[in-house]
């Protein structure tokens, strides 16, 4: 198996390389003086538009979308070195349109939906969101109860939606809801577009995270959505619903690569320079061993990933090696992560510094789209199948 990108793929890799170092690298000082004042760590409006004319003059933008709605229809394989360029700062910037709702609207998506949803989305006009965990349904979809009912030619959709990300100020939302009780998640769960202004969709409350980030409760009461907005077929909507999963978590673990070599190129060139009781830090085999485990752990990770899409690529069943990168890269991250901190004692813990902000990345990346436990469970009960 080759892992060497193609020379197309390597200029791409170089070029968002640049564009992370020349455009992001320089607002990490601004991003970290806001979430350190408890104002979040979003860029404002003015920041966001200036990186967009940057990113989209440097042909950055639907990188994996089709080429008929704008897109590059590049392959998987070409997005993780651009998504861990992206990963190894902590500027919250994400290049149009964002690649896992788009893959689900690609999956789905009637002509009518194309034009109206998806190419406004690919050419960077909108912004989307999608509602999957309730209050009483997160990692498990069978606990899902927001229900949508026929109603002639329309869907009433009733229930709630919580850690919902960018439902605020999304133009639209796809939202998940049981339309055959009896089958539940498994082949009575459908998909709608929902639109931010959609009478009966209403975003309740703000809920600030950990590192910053926001999400979402949203309610929808009574809320009537035109028939011809289903996504994809009535009562299966779960598997291109994993289709959108799986490329955040293809995501996850790229960015946990930027992130991870991040912190251990900051422990390197700090370590040889920090002198305590008379040697380098450097010098120290717990340093050292810091360092040795990182570098064969991010080797590890980013050739799990590179696997996992090139499988993806080729169209192969790759649930357990999502689940296994997900897992390891994650994990990965934050222990590399917090060795970085360790390494650089009381400064590490400062909100000057970027190593807490990606900690907190780290953490919240853990539990979004299925924590490390249910992945774990994933991954065993595949191979345990398939011994019987």
């Amino acid at each position: 198996m080759d892992f060497e990108l193609s020379e197309e793929h390597r200029m791409l890799k170089d070029l968002a390389q640049k564009f992370v170092r020349d455009e992001l690298m320089p607002l990490e000082s601004v991003v970290l003086a806001r979430e350190a004042a408890g104002k979040g760590v979003g860029l404002t409006k003015d920041e966001r538009e200036k990186i967009d004319v940057v990113s989209k003059r440097l042909g950055l933008w639907g990188l994996d979308a089709p080429e008929d709605v704008g897109g590059s229809d590049l392959p998987q394989v070409a997005l993780v070195a651009v998504n861990e360029a992206l990963g190894s700062t902590v500027t919250p910037y994400t290049l149009p349109p964002d690649s896992p709702n788009l893959r689900m609207l690609m999956a789905t998506v009637t002509e009518r939906q194309r034009e109206a949803y998806l190419a406004p989305y690919v050419r960077g006009e909108t912004i989307s969101a999608i509602g999957i965990s309730e209050p009483g349904a997160g990692a498990d979809p069978a606990g899902m109860i927001t229900r949508a009912v026929r109603d002639g030619d329309d869907w009433i959709i009733d229930g709630r939606k919580i850690w919902t990300s960018r439902a605020a100020e999304a133009d639209f939302t796809i939202v998940m809801a049981v339309t055959d009780r009896e089958k539940g998640a498994r082949g009575g769960m459908s998909a709608f577009l929902v639109d931010g202004d959609n009478p009966g969709f209403k975003v309740l409350r703000k809920i600030p995270m950990i590192g910053g980030a926001m999400t979402y409760e949203v309610a929808l009461e009574d809320c009537r959505v035109p028939g011809w907005k289903l996504l994809g077929t009535e009562g299966q909507g779960f598997a291109p619903m994993q289709v959108r999963l799986g490329t955040r978590r293809m995501e996850m673990a790229a960015w946990c690569i930027g992130l991870a070599q991040r912190a251990l190129d900051m422990m390197c060139e700090y370590a040889p320079q920090r002198v305590t009781f008379g040697q380098p830090l450097s010098d120290r085999q717990a340093v050292q061993w810091w360092a040795a485990d990182a570098a064969i752990k991010i080797h590890a990770a980013r050739l799990m990933t590179y696997d996992c899409a090139a499988k993806l690529d080729q169209g192969r069943d790759v649930r357990s090696e999502i689940s296994m990168v997900k897992v390891f890269a994650t994990e990965m991250a934050w222990e590399v992560i917090d060795n970085a901190m360790q390494c650089f004692g009381a400064m590490g813990m400062t909100k000057e510094m970027p190593l807490q902000l990606m900690a907190s990345l780290v953490r919240n990346m853990r539990i979004y789209d299925g924590p490390s436990e249910v992945h774990r469970m994933v991954v065993a009960r595949n191979l345990m199948g398939t011994r019987r």
